[in-house]
């Protein structure tokens, strides 16, 4: 996808070139991005691909041939180009074909998330944050850019709302020619950074803000679980609503924790009951690592309470992987009772 990003001394400029006057979600990120650095904050951005105008550059992305940190640039378009996070940094896990998006985050990276959240650069906070939002949102801009495959196999349905196709959907159709002149193209793509950056933006913020200070719960319960049940297998958070799962996985790594949790019990507080779900078997995954019992799924109240032998059952999902009751001792002895037939 071609397009280019420059900045020429004194007056730092972005200069970003398009193909035919189109223009992509990589690129418009990378702007954006490089945007929230102090030295190009008031950065203009100019449109071009004429090769005089590059040489002048301090910076070039998504065109130009080259990849070369020292000198700023970072094209991806070049056949001898295979880079990823992985390749670049083998203690990561992602093996997507960068874009020019991709390659401005792993250079820049955690300098953005660092001005984003006002947090420096050496807290661990911005490494997470850094990982969190590759691996949830640029890790896609990565892959469509690069016409990676989601899956290995023919999806069973189309995904037709993703961030590049809603900035393609900002640009003049093909049938409005009029539309399609160089002063019109520069005040789409502005309008379409804008609207790039308040969703990578409104992400970050709500990593921050919202899914990292789940993390310090998680590993307290953690840390607890065998006060919990003596398998260790169980954890309790109390508090429902929190987004536990990454964190969960990510913790148990980290503190090599085996057995691996099974079941986490918290409080609905909409309900004032209680909720027992299985953790899956992977980020992402709807599968479990132990899914609640065959007998207990789709039966409620009376019934699975008869069924449980736990008085105060109130649901199991017919898919297993979530279950309810009155109160905490309930969805505890759930948990015990479903490790104990899982092992009969």
């Amino acid at each position: 996808m071609a397009s280019d990003w420059c900045s020429k001394k004194p007056k730092k400029m972005i200069k970003i070139g398009t193909h035919d006057g189109t223009f992509h979600c990589d690129e418009v990120l990378a702007c954006f991005m490089l945007r929230k650095l102090p030295e190009f904050k008031d950065a203009d951005i100019v449109r071009t691909r004429d090769p005089m105008k590059l040489s002048e550059c301090d910076v070039v992305v998504d065109v130009g041939g080259i990849y070369d940190p020292a000198t700023h640039r970072y094209d991806h378009h070049q056949r001898t180009f295979n880079e990823s996070m992985n390749s670049l940094v083998p203690s990561r896990p992602w093996v997507t074909r960068l874009s020019s998006a991709g390659l401005i985050y792993h250079h820049f990276g955690h300098r953005v998330i660092s001005e984003m959240v006002q947090c420096p650069v050496e807290d661990p906070t911005v490494e997470i944050l850094f990982n969190k939002v590759y691996e949830n949102f640029v890790e896609e801009v990565d892959g469509v850019d690069n016409g990676v495959d989601q899956c290995p196999e023919k999806p069973r349905y189309a995904v037709t709302t993703t961030l590049g196709s809603r900035v393609r959907g900002l640009q003049p159709a093909w049938n409005e020619p009029e539309k399609n002149t160089r002063e019109n193209m520069d005040k789409l793509f502005a309008t379409a950074m804008d609207y790039v950056g308040a969703e990578f933006a409104d992400r970050v913020h709500s990593y921050f803000k919202i899914w990292l200070p789940a993390r310090t719960l998680v590993a307290t319960a953690l840390d607890s679980r065998f006060e919990i049940d003596p398998s260790g297998e169980v954890l309790s958070l109390g508090v429902g609503g929190c987004p536990w799962k990454d964190h969960l996985m990510d913790l148990e790594l980290e503190k090599t924790v085996d057995p691996p949790i099974k079941y986490v019990l918290f409080e609905d507080s909409n309900a004032g009951t209680w909720r027992i779900q299985c953790v899956p078997a992977a980020k992402n995954s709807f599968e479990n690592r132990l899914s609640l019992p065959e007998a207990w799924r789709g039966v409620r109240d009376e019934e699975l309470s008869k069924v449980t032998g736990i008085p105060g059952s109130t649901f199991v999902h017919v898919g297993g992987f979530i279950g309810g009751g009155k109160t905490y001792d309930c969805v505890l002895e759930m948990a015990r009772a479903a490790l104990k037939i899982a092992k009969d």
